[in-house]
């Protein structure tokens, strides 16, 4: 069938009952042709003005349709390049501390980092508090954006005890990811987490393609080692996409 005839048939079924609102149809019709193949992963969908004079609906249905369905994970849409029909979203356990290269490559997908910046800095009383350390102890601060097949999945702020792990500066983290590193270095004995949904600065916008109202998750979490002295080695801010990405967890009796 043809795409345009897909459009039609739909847009005939929601007649058969109480109208349904204009964005809902234009989601039916998107959704048709996502289940159907006629748009397989990483199709790119047609601009919101094409979509207009397709569908002859206003601007607004079209943008309201489209953020839905992004929202929804169906879509994915990349700040300056484009709507895509998205993967299955990735999901990472929301109680474990995971690599998320290995989460991606047991997904078989290919994972990349590009490192942001890379630097020492000397703790403010924020800092300080959250280490248990004295003001102006030496920190290492990291943010790297992590990729799924070319995809910008998370976004890793990271501080990192420097008397605990004084080369962390002298990784390459396109290699290894901090995670993998730190867990060598110094092995994780307790972690706590605080999971909340954030709108991100433009800055970081930029760095995960995204655009200044998408929803995200944002962990922060904080890890100890040495049984016998424990320390706080890292503190880390987690963000991911709403739209690509999905934290679960369960519980057992």
């Amino acid at each position: 069938m043809e795409q345009s005839e897909i459009f039609k048939a739909v847009a005939g079924e929601t007649h058969l009952d109480q109208p349904a609102p204009f964005y809902e149809r234009v989601k039916s019709m998107i959704k048709t042709n996502i289940h159907s193949g006629a748009w397989p992963v990483n199709y790119r969908v047609p601009s919101e003005s094409e979509l207009v004079s397709q569908f002859g609906y206003s601007r607004m249905t079209i943008n309201r349709a489209l953020r839905e369905l992004t929202a929804e994970g169906l879509l994915v849409r990349m700040q300056g390049v484009g709507t895509f029909v998205a993967e299955v979203r990735g999901q990472s356990a929301l109680l474990e501390i995971n690599n998320i290269a290995d989460e991606i490559a047991s997904r078989g997908h290919r994972h990349h980092a590009r490192v942001l910046e890379l630097t020492q800095l000397h703790a403010d009383a924020q800092q300080a508090l959250s280490f248990n350390l004295p003001k102006g102890s030496r920190l290492f601060h990291s943010l790297i954006c992590h990729y799924e097949n070319g995809v910008p999945v998370m976004l890793e702020d990271r501080l990192v005890n420097a008397l605990i792990v004084p080369d962390y500066l002298q990784q390459d983290f396109t290699r290894i990811t901090p995670n993998a590193y730190l867990s060598s270095i110094a092995p994780i004995i307790e972690g706590e987490h605080i999971i909340e949904a954030v709108n991100v600065p433009r800055s970081e916008c930029v760095y995960l393609e995204i655009d200044e109202h998408t929803p995200c998750l944002q962990v922060n979490r904080r890890t100890w080692t040495g049984r016998q002295d424990k320390k706080i080695v890292t503190s880390v801010r987690l963000v991911y996409p709403g739209s690509r990405y999905r934290l679960e967890g369960s519980m057992r009796k």
